[in-house]
């Protein structure tokens, strides 16, 4: 195969996160975005030593078992993957992707490892509680849009009003504010930012609701290159006829040139700046920024899972951790350490980010839980001040896992059991490697649909601190 060669193929499997696999005489080529059984036409883009890297040109033929897709903006848009396979499918699709990367390391181990499958997430569209759409345009030149990335692209950006992960409210909201900002473009009143030139005003639109109560934010980021009366966009939002309510509307900065939301000065507009979110019983107070799961109802069966897998260690007939000391690191908000607070003597969570510790001290007080103690700080330091040492560690890191270093201090307190909770599998699976050269076996593990039509898969693994072999 040579560079900018144009392949021809059938797509015989898809590996984590989206890369499909099409087999030649030639050797492997590797697709994103292709899907299991479709037939599609591609250019070799990078020719490595066992494979070559392809940009997917067109989808020949649909795989036979293929789907109409819900969403009109399936292809265009870079969010959704899977939408035209049947979802039981890419049920096991998911699940064979995290066995595929899991599987050798247990069977070279020999472990006594119970897989327990994929579990899905109760709601299987409209299931996001949070969404950030960016501004820009699809074409150079072309008419203001708010949506999502253009697949492929890092500028261009296409309008999502039909977007079918969200529910209702946010494709008003959507549809809404972009008119009202269109208009002012077209008059030449207002800009957007443009990446390249570094240049404009609109960055970000950022909506939260709560699955709960139906409580919404939404949180307009901008740069401070220019100056508008916000009161008109309040006013129409607020007019606007929404299942939900909103409780707040918010004006953001963001000077940063790093294409993400960031918060360098928030203004309330109208309401508040939060609301509270319930999961499992506990009420969690949501800032625009807070770190929380984005499948509200699924979180909930993550939770639950890792609390389930805990009291099968112990003795269910009593208070089985009485007296037992958990660490809940990369703990965000705080939720698995107040989901776990029940049944153990004391929890200690760590996480980074200063924002999400103070919501996670707020929470724990809101639900009446006294045994919470939260720490701002880098695990890999924090670890070196607590006095109080683990029974149990339950470890929620961020998609790049654990920092070896923080990993090795987690293995050196010798704890009999750890729960990893993953969203990325390659993560997991290398860290699994460093665990199980320090002592550790897996015992339990199940995937979850934490995310249903996309690329991501949660994993949670219980990990069993064994006796080295003379």
């Amino acid at each position: 195969m040579k560079k900018k060669e144009i392949i021809e193929g059938i797509v015989t499997r898809v590996d984590f996160p989206n890369k499909g696999v099409i087999e030649t005489a030639d050797g492997k080529c590797i697709v994103k975005n292709a899907l299991p059984g479709q037939k599609v036409s591609c250019r070799v883009q990078k020719v490595r030593k066992n494979y070559a890297e392809c940009a997917l040109l067109e989808v020949l033929e649909d795989a036979p078992d293929a789907v109409s897709s819900p969403c009109k903006h399936f292809g265009k848009c870079g969010g959704c993957t899977y939408l035209t396979m049947p979802y039981v499918k890419e049920l096991g699709l998911k699940e064979q992707q995290v066995r595929s990367l899991l599987g050798p390391i247990i069977e070279s181990q020999s472990m006594d490892f119970s897989w327990e499958g994929i579990k899905t997430s109760p709601s299987k569209f409209e299931y996001r509680n949070k969404m950030e759409f960016s501004f820009g345009d699809e074409e150079v030149g072309g008419d203001l849009q708010l949506g999502m990335h253009k697949r492929g692209s890092f500028y261009d950006i296409v309008t999502v009003s039909d977007c079918r992960i969200v529910d209702n409210d946010y494709r008003i909201i959507v549809k809404e504010v972009r008119d009202y900002f269109a208009d002012l473009y077209g008059k030449k009143e207002i800009t957007f930012y443009h990446r390249y030139r570094k240049e404009g005003y609109l960055r970000h639109l950022l909506v939260r609701k709560a699955v709960k109560t139906g409580d919404i934010l939404i949180d307009l980021i901008t740069t401070s290159q220019e100056e508008h009366d916000l009161q008109p966009l309040c006013d129409m939002l607020l007019d606007l006829e929404l299942e939900g309510r909103i409780v707040g509307i918010l004006h953001t900065t963001n000077d940063s040139v790093a294409d993400a939301v960031k918060d360098e000065g928030t203004e309330v507009l109208y309401g508040k700046d939060f609301f509270y979110e319930e999961l499992l019983g506990l009420k969690f107070k949501i800032t625009p920024f807070s770190f929380f799961q984005t499948n509200s109802l699924s979180a909930e069966v993550l939770y639950e899972t890792v609390r389930e897998y805990i009291r099968g260690l112990y003795d269910q007939s009593g208070s089985e951790l009485a007296g037992k000391v958990i660490y809940d690191l990369y703990c965000g908000t705080g939720t698995i350490a107040q989901v776990l607070a029940p049944i153990a003597d004391k929890v200690i969570g760590v996480e980074i980010v200063e924002e999400a510790v103070e919501a996670a001290k707020i929470n724990a007080e809101k639900n009446n839980l006294t045994n919470c103690e939260f720490i701002a700080g880098d695990v890999l330091k924090v670890l070196d001040e607590i006095e109080v040492k683990p029974d149990l560690i339950v470890l929620d890191p961020p998609r790049d896992g654990v920092n070896p270093k923080a990993l090795s201090k987690i293995i050196g307190y010798g704890v009999k059991y750890i729960i990893y909770v993953s969203c990325k599998p390659t993560s997991l699976a290398r860290d699994m490697e460093a665990l199980i050269a320090g002592g550790y076996q897996g015992r339990r593990g199940v995937a979850l649909d934490q995310f249903p039509w996309t690329a991501n898969v949660e994993t949670i693994v219980l990990f069993e601190r064994v006796d080295r072999q003379a």
